[in-house]
């Protein structure tokens, strides 16, 4: 009887929608208007967010990056600066530091020529220790990465970066092949997969070689630089994500051991991933409290428009009402009758919103994934959509329960005599 008389309100409900159908069309595309843009605009902000994380990950996670700097005569002023090369030394000392659990370096140069048998090309030639793919994202394809007695023997063997095995050897097998850097033949002992993300390909065209190696046949060039200078220290801090404490001590000891004030932050040159991600992380969590407070406000305007389009429908429905009522039908009756008009128009009209933007979302990610480097298309995030249903949840309610009342409560007598 129960299912029955459910069955029997569900009814009139559909009726009484298809009775105005432009109204009732244009009612639900506000609200599925609304909650599709919502949707789409967070998981554009999500999008931004998962690409500068990946972007970030191509370099390595928890990972600052120090180059050789300039020291300021003074403080805060760019005149009279002195220049400074990072060091083996440099780079023994800051491996010390309990603040860290991992350092490794790099000395690099782009002017070095590479031949093979089939191709030559001028990538970028990095000198690396074997702990380089524990800092550095390095995703090995075939073969191996340099090892420590590539190091200690100062071996000349090569590991060659995506575009570089590309350039130099086009899918021809390399793995044992001798390739000459500036006329010094190299063995190929490996080569690394894929890292750069849309037309910056960078990381793609390096070629790996030991350090002791390239500090031997290809330093550094220019006056007065050391020996055994690098182009880069790059660590990470024994704790993850704990950047201030680990940063303070390298400062500390390159201050030292190059003779400046370690408060003088303009003779650093360095870029933190920890710090970068969460800036980003703080940008877009604001844009997600915002664009969320916004879809709220407009999910709460589709509200109060329900709510007068059912005021209306009350107004018009009132002999009706009257009848009903002068009939038989309760308080109860007609009360559920307008509860789930409301209700339903704006449920249905938001489970339309979300499906469309989630099907929108999905052919942007089809066509424009790995498109555009530092963004990923927009994805359905589960907390906006979970936000919008309950909004909508509430926003039926109200939009149910304020007009239904105002009929429940009508007097049959006085809703009969209404023109």
């Amino acid at each position: 009887m129960i299912m029955q008389s459910f069955t029997d309100t569900l009814g009139q409900v559909l009726r009484a929608i298809a009775a105005n159908k432009l109204r009732s069309f244009l009612t639900m595309f506000g609200i599925a208007w609304g909650v599709g843009s919502l949707l789409v605009l967070v998981g554009l902000g999500e999008g931004f967010r998962s690409g500068q994380h990946r972007q970030l990950a191509t370099l390595g996670n928890d990972l600052v990056m120090m180059w050789n700097g300039t020291i300021p005569a003074v403080a805060n002023q760019h005149t009279g600066m002195r220049p400074y090369e990072l060091t083996m030394g440099d780079a023994a000392a800051v491996s010390q530091l309990r603040e860290l659990r991992a350092v490794t370096v790099e000395l690099g140069r782009s002017d070095l020529y590479e031949v093979s048998q089939w191709a030559n090309t001028s990538s970028h030639v990095m000198g690396v220790e074997p702990n380089y793919t524990v800092v550095r994202f390095i995703p090995m394809a075939t073969g191996r990465f340099i090892d420590a007695a590539d190091l200690a023997n100062r071996r000349r063997v090569a590991v060659l970066g995506f575009k570089a095995a590309a350039l130099l050897f086009n899918g021809r097998p390399m793995l044992g092949e001798t390739i000459t850097i500036n006329g010094t033949a190299f063995t190929v002992v490996g080569s690394v997969g894929k890292i750069s993300r849309g037309n910056n390909d960078y990381d793609d065209q390096k070629v790996y070689v030991p350090v002791t190696t390239m500090q031997e046949l290809f330093p550094l060039k220019g006056y007065n630089i050391p020996q055994d200078a690098l182009t880069s220290i790059q660590y990470q801090p024994v704790t993850k994500g704990e950047i201030d404490a680990a940063v303070a001590a390298v400062h500390r000891v390159i201050a030292e051991r190059h003779g400046f004030d370690p408060a003088m932050k303009d003779a650093f040159y360095e870029f933190d991933t920890i710090q970068e991600e969460k800036m980003i992380g703080a940008i877009f969590s604001a844009m997600d409290i915002f664009l969320g407070g916004v879809g709220i406000v407009t999910l709460g305007l589709g509200a109060v428009g329900i709510i007068n389009i059912m005021l209306v429908s009350v107004s018009e429905r009132t002999r009706e009402i009257g009848l009903l009522k002068a009939l038989g039908a309760t308080k109860r009756s007609v009360l559920s009758q307008f509860f789930w008009e409301g209700l339903l128009l704006t449920g249905i009209s938001g489970l339309i919103g979300i499906a469309l933007s989630a099907g929108f979302m999905s052919l942007l990610q089809m066509f424009l994934t790995d498109k555009m480097p530092g963004w990923d298309p927009p994805r359905l995030v589960p907390w906006s959509a979970a936000l919008a249903l309950g909004s909508l949840v509430l926003s039926g309610i109200a939009a149910g329960l304020y007009p239904a009342s105002k009929a429940a409560q009508m007097d049959p007598i006085e809703a009969l005599r209404r023109e």
